[in-house]
């Protein structure tokens, strides 16, 4: 196996990882920029297609998206690599955070407030590079019903899994694509699959035994359970992982059941959680890497060596099973697409997340917008001049993105 070919593109897998601001909609942006534009490792339309499954999917998005980039260069061992590349510098920061952190206000993220509306310049230029793909009457009503519905359920868990099955419905009634070979040239990888029944179901063992038989370390064995679960089973990203957590953490261990029954049960201060899910947004790479955060508070006070452990066993237990089944699945993904009406379908979602993506810059704007109604002028036009000019220099010229976000930092900073 010849890794060295791959160099330049983990180099770039780094560089887009210590850049990746903005949450899943401004990276995807970014992704455009770095893997489309900048170096073609992928085409836009399959770059579009990768996430469309990787968003039907559990667990982090532009995670697994980054991981099956690095799959079709070059199977399995480059996705693995890639994964780690592109997880370990917010693991890092996050990591570090549950040793630092000391105040319920950190004044970091007054410095990070130009990253939200370059976020969105990335998300502006990513909805209009995808709009390239919609050519017919059928597509553009899909982008259409897309928009409004993701809009109006924006906040609603479920939005983004349902509005791309039913685009994929409604791209059934496009016209017939030319048709194509039936047959499965990608071989299926069961031991991905294997290896995620086994480690879900030892996990859960484990901890349901350390807990019941009051182990004296079982701390560690709740840890990893706890956040392989939750890579197993949460839809729709960080949005929905962080209340999840909130409630795991926060306050399920004040209510009198869980007091009664499990009172060692692992307990997040509400203040610190908080400032730490404010704090994971503001930093480059996946929102989901506050795993990392957790398992160190859980294990804070057994010293730096457990809190080490603490992070590294959150971080692999929230990362580990969405990688495990993008990858079994993924090829069985690939096999079916060579399917007419499977094309068809694809035709459908990849309109639906346009419509997505769309509904997600406004939604945002008006949102982060708001914001500015009892704020000085001033501030009003900064967020404005940093959005527009993030969109002219992706849109216009060959400025790279970890260019841009570095220019925005040293703003704040100033």
């Amino acid at each position: 196996m010849h890794f060295s070919k791959h160099f330049p593109f983990f180099r770039d897998v780094l560089l887009f990882s210590l850049s990746a601001f903005g949450g899943p909609q401004g990276q995807f942006g970014m992704m455009i920029k770095s893997f489309v534009e900048k170096r073609p490792y992928i085409s836009l339309k399959d770059l579009v297609n990768i996430n469309a499954f990787c968003q039907l999917m559990p667990g982090a998005t532009i995670t697994q998206t980054v991981s099956l980039i690095g799959y079709r260069q070059g199977g399995v061992w480059v996705a693995m690599v890639s994964l780690l590349i592109w997880t370990t510098p917010a693991v890092t920061l996050m990591s570090a955070l549950s040793f630092v952190l000391s105040g319920k206000n950190l004044a970091l993220l007054q410095h990070l407030r130009f990253i939200q509306p370059m976020a969105l310049g990335f998300l502006a230029f990513a909805s209009i590079k995808t709009y390239a793909m919609i050519d017919t009457k059928l597509k553009w009503f899909i982008v259409f019903v897309s928009t409004i519905v993701t809009y109006v359920l924006f906040k609603t868990p479920w939005v983004f899994p349902i509005v791309l099955v039913c685009g994929g419905i409604m791209g059934l009634t496009n016209k017939p694509i030319a048709t194509l070979k039936h047959s499965l040239s990608k071989r299926l990888r069961f031991f991905p699959v294997i290896l995620f029944a086994s480690f879900f179901l030892l996990a859960g063992y484990l901890s349901e035994t350390a807990r019941k038989n009051a182990w004296e370390n079982r701390t560690p064995y709740n840890v990893f359970e706890n956040m392989y679960r939750f890579g197993s089973i949460v839809f729709g990203g960080a949005d929905v992982l962080i209340p999840v957590m909130y409630n795991q953490y926060v306050v399920r261990p004040t209510t009198d059941r869980i007091k009664r029954t499990n009172k060692d049960a692992i307990s997040i201060d509400r203040d610190v959680f908080l400032s730490a899910s404010g704090v994971v947004r503001a930093i480059p790479g996946p929102a989901f890497s506050i795993s990392a955060f957790i398992g160190g508070m859980a294990m804070s006070d057994r010293g730096w060596g457990y809190q080490m452990l603490g992070c590294f066993l959150a971080a692999t237990g929230i990362f580990l099973p969405t990688f495990l089944l993008v990858i079994f699945f993924y090829p069985f993904w690939e096999n079916i697409q060579q399917f007419n009406r499977v094309q068809q379908v694809m035709a459908g979602v990849n309109a639906a997340v346009v419509g997505i993506m769309t509904a997600s810059i406004i939604y945002l704007f008006k949102d982060t917008v708001l914001t500015f109604v009892n704020k000085p002028l001033l501030d009003t036009v900064l967020f404005l001049s940093v959005f527009f000019t993030t969109f002219f220099l992706l849109y216009h010229t060959r400025v790279s993105a970890p260019l841009i976000a570095l220019g925005c930092l040293l703003l704040g900073f100033l």
